[in-house]
């Protein structure tokens, strides 16, 4: 029996709730010590000093580390975008945003390290700051090009000029914060030369290459482990401040040190998802035909770090249409570095993008749905590649079905129930898929089990039940006969759980690894590594799909919007276990709600410092916002990449905002340009 395309539930899941599986700051470790760490309270400037004696005679305290003695990193390390600045913690005085961390306080005790640390004197020459993103900046530049490179096909000024409906707006996202419910907590200690770490993260391998070139190590000198990660959202794909202070602390004190951060130092130390501005202008024909699409966003990034925020992705994937253009801009502030969150770059895109197309569909008196299905591309609208596999359609159809979608009556301000606005809207996505290299190997034992090791991350999505499953399929054995190992830098290059892409990278190098060890028998240990057949992968447009569907209910004298139903359904290639891939959707579609009527990180416009960092605050979804959620797959298959499979860690989350932004429109005849969808935007 397959084990692959069975739902089952996850093999932790008893000891998460029972309390019995281990985080990061619950791991004992003997003779531990704690850091708390403090951070910079203004905007820009320099430390003028750190009273260190102030708090060095307090009951427990070992000692403090600040940029006079901090061991000196290598400002090499880095990650995708070259060097990272906001790596080099406590190298000098320059304070470059508020939130950086300016000291570390350790003592015998968690609570005698924060008491010091919150009494510890640090004063400041204050210099102007600049905060304030717009996407006309001075400073705006060209954004880097790594993953979401500017095109121009075709004429678009002309095709806009000759087009019999233009639209031309501005759609704006701000600032947002992942809010993993597990804080970033790291243990770090040194064994000689060797550095060893516990630590909250998204990819160990990964981590620990950067950890040991700060330190300036070899990778083999630098050991990560990471259990179980209460969630990441892409805050936790970094070298995380929490195991640079640890690994910090235990060189200079000699003892291992847990670092924790706070809920508020999470907020202002760790990556957030930038503001965007978005411009975008399409033009069609009478009968809906597209004939350009010109998309120009803007987002703010640190003038510490490289970073792009890709908002065009689906710009160039969605629609076919005679011309596109795309340009990013960047525009460097005062600001914590931003990183990828939650459907990094399509996610903000998908609503510019598709509330756009909703509004062309308004102007043309069509059915949204008609507009999209008319604008189907047979090939990549850009690349001109072929689609490895696009059930785009399918996803959009069948949700119509389900949602009723057909009785729908497409003019705004029509339907009420009582005081109530009540309005339906869609949004269709994709999200790209594919592989990275990684290795996995497996040892057959003599009692008849295998061992499967591989440094993949389970960040609460069940990737452990997962893997098991893809481990027993490949080796064609029951589930029972696998030992699966993971969450340990020491198992081999590997790539990290991100960008949708951590299942299919994972299941390439066991399924490989599989294959060579039937080849010899099932005897003996093996090792695969994929860098190679991913380079044999023919080019093609790969992407998951979805379409979301989202009713709403509005109160005009309130303001308040309430999301009454979702459904969503999904092209993501094989469906490895669908028990826990459709929580895994429901969850972005949860996370898309929150985006669409909740998120929003505020600062100070004087200060520059954040004013909400903490769940009071900044608003997320919680149980008594989420609605009736409908989820389900149609099927689909991603050839090329071993047993079909595509990633589910971002589609649930990108398209939710713009169907629900449309359905607002559709309930109050307003459109919604700006998220969240706030009281004061919507009250009449």
């Amino acid at each position: 029996m397959n084990a692959v395309g069975v739902a089952q539930p996850r093999i932790e899941g008893r000891d998460k709730v029972t309390g019995a599986a281990r985080y990061a700051a619950d791991v004992p470790v003997p003779g531990l010590a704690f850091g708390a760490v403090v951070l910079a309270t203004v905007s820009r400037g320099r430390v003028r000093d750190i009273n260190v004696s102030a708090v060095q005679d307090m009951p427990g305290v070992l000692g403090v580390i600040d940029h006079r003695n901090a061991p000196r990193l290598d400002p090499k390390a880095g990650g995708f975008f070259g060097p990272d600045g906001q790596l080099q913690l406590l190298q000098d005085e320059v304070i470059p945003f508020a939130g950086r961390p300016v000291a570390l306080v350790v003592a015998e005790t968690l609570e005698l390290a924060q008491a010091a640390a919150e009494a510890l004197p640090v004063t400041y020459d204050e210099e102007p700051h600049d905060t304030v993103f717009t996407a006309d900046h001075p400073a705006g530049r060209p954004a880097a090009t790594l993953f979401d490179e500017p095109v121009n096909v075709g004429d678009v000024e002309a095709e806009l000029a000759a087009a019999s409906v233009v639209i031309d707006e501005r759609y704006r996202t701000p600032e947002e914060h992942c809010s993993a419910m597990e804080p970033h907590s790291a243990t770090a200690w040194w064994e000689g030369e060797r550095l060893e770490a516990i630590d909250s993260n998204q990819g160990p391998f990964t981590v620990a290459v950067t950890l040991a070139t700060l330190f300036s190590l070899s990778p083999d000198q630098v050991h990560i482990r990471t259990e179980h990660v209460g969630g990441g959202f892409g805050s936790k794909g970094l070298c995380g401040p929490q195991l640079i202070l640890a690994a910090m602390a235990g060189r200079l004190f000699g003892r291992p040190v847990r670092v924790t951060l706070t809920r508020a130092q999470v907020f202002l130390a760790t990556a957030m998802r930038p503001a965007t501005d978005q411009l975008i202008r399409i033009g069609a024909d009478a009968d809906g035909r597209l004939r350009a699409i010109w998309h120009e966003p803007a987002f703010e990034i640190s003038t510490l770090a490289e970073y792009i925020e890709g908002c065009t992705e689906l710009t160039k994937t969605l629609y076919a249409a005679r011309a596109i253009r795309t340009r990013l801009t960047a525009v460097p502030l005062d600001i914590l570095p931003p990183y990828s969150m939650r459907g990094p770059g399509a996610a903000p895109g998908s609503f510019a993008l598709e509330s756009a197309m909703d509004e062309l569909a308004e102007r043309l008196g069509m059915d949204p749905l008609e507009l999209r299905l008319r604008n189907e591309p047979v090939a990549g609208p850009v690349s001109g590649l072929p689609f490895s596999s696009r059930n785009l359609v399918a996803c959009l159809r069948e949700g119509a079905r389900r949602f009723g979608w057909d009785t729908r009556d497409h003019r705004p301000r029509l339907r009420r129930e009582g005081a109530l606005l009540v309005g339906t809207g869609l949004a269709a996505s994709s999200f790209s898929a594919g592989a990275f290299p990684s290795s996995a190997t497996i040892t057959a034992e003599t009692d008849g089990t295998f061992t499967v090791a591989i440094g993949a991350t389970d960040l609460g999505t069940g990737a452990r039940t997962a893997l098991t499953a893809i481990a027993a399929d490949a080796l064609k054995v029951g589930t029972e006969r696998i030992r699966l190992r993971i969450s340990d830098s020491g198992l081999g290059p590997v790539w990290s759980a991100g960008g949708s892409r951590g299942t299919t990278s994972w299941a390439w190098a066991i399924t490989e690894a599989a294959e060579k060890l039937r080849g010899q028998g099932y005897g003996g240990t093996v090792t695969a590594d994929t860098t190679r057949s991913l380079g044999d992968l023919p080019s093609r447009e790969r992407h998951a799909y979805s379409a979301v569907f989202a009713e709403v209910t509005v109160d005009p004298v309130t303001g308040e919007v309430r999301v009454r139903r979702l459904l969503g359904m999904f092209a993501a290639g094989r469906v490895v276990n669908p028990l826990m891939a459709r929580s895994q959707v429901i969850g972005g579609m949860i996370g898309g709600l929150s985006m669409a009527l909740h998120e929003e990180g505020l600062r100070d416009p004087v200060s520059g410092r954040h004013v909400n960092a903490d769940f009071a605050g900044y608003h997320i979804a919680a149980h008594a916002d989420v609605p009736d959620i409908e989820a389900d797959f149609v099927p689909d298959y991603e050839p090329g990449i071993p047993m079909g499979v595509k990633g589910v860690g971002e589609i649930g989350n990108v398209g939710t905002a713009a169907a629900i932004a449309n359905a607002v429109w559709h309930a109050t005849g307003v459109r919604q340009r700006s998220l969240p969808i706030r009281l004061d935007r919507v009250l009449e």
